[in-house]
């Protein structure tokens, strides 16, 4: 006989998340299909603080070098840190399913851009952008996007350590064929409008 309040404690919920998230994480592999490898090259660190560099001729080369190298470091960690042992989309299911705390894209890009603006760089500045879906089967993406004082998201380089489960990924924004990225605020504000006109028809 069942207890009536099966399902309410923390070792029943547990021994369900065991049980449902094998068909889960089924369920994400077939969705999600293979990612792009990553190009590694011979010298990324210096490849990435060169295109920083070349953001503005007010850059410092000393700062875009500490950027990159600072990008690169704490990448890595975060994927230990964070736990992660799969692909990012397997990993975001543990964390959805409770398996795991942390390792979703917004948790990379919170992180990344709190970990640089310790450095108080004098020439560059941390933003946020958010790219929304380009179909019904993805979810919005966020990143960290570094860029000379003064720029916006669209003149720097995003910083993507999610992409790829810490290995990071980083490209010049408008160079990311595979998210169209707009600042964080301007997407945000776009959903609230949009769910006050839902609430204002359903009302």
């Amino acid at each position: 006989m069942l207890r009536p309040d099966f399902g309410h404690t923390g070792i029943e919920q547990n021994m369900i998340k065991r049980l449902i998230t094998p068909f889960i994480l089924m369920g994400v592999l077939v969705l999600a299909g293979c990612a792009a490898p990553l190009e590694v090259s011979e010298d990324p660190v210096g490849d990435l603080a060169r295109t920083i560099q070349s953001l503005d001729p007010a850059v410092d080369p000393a700062e875009a070098r500490r950027a990159a190298e600072i990008s690169y470091s704490h990448a890595t960690q975060l994927a230990q840190d964070y736990g992660v042992t799969t692909t990012p989309i397997l990993h975001n299911t543990k964390v959805n399913t409770g398996l795991k705390e942390r390792g979703l894209c917004f948790h990379y890009a919170i992180d990344m851009q709190a970990r640089l603006e310790q450095e108080e760089f004098k020439t560059l500045v941390m933003l946020r952008a958010i790219a929304e879906p380009k179909t019904e089967f993805n979810i919005d993406h966020s990143t960290a996007i570094i860029a000379a004082r003064g720029a916006d998201i669209y003149d720097g380089v995003v910083l993507d350590p999610w992409r790829y489960g810490g290995d990071l990924f980083w490209s010049p924004t408008t160079e990311d064929t595979r998210y169209n990225w707009e600042p964080r605020l301007d997407v945000l504000r776009r959903k609230g409008e949009r769910l006050v006109a839902r609430n204002a028809v359903s009302g």
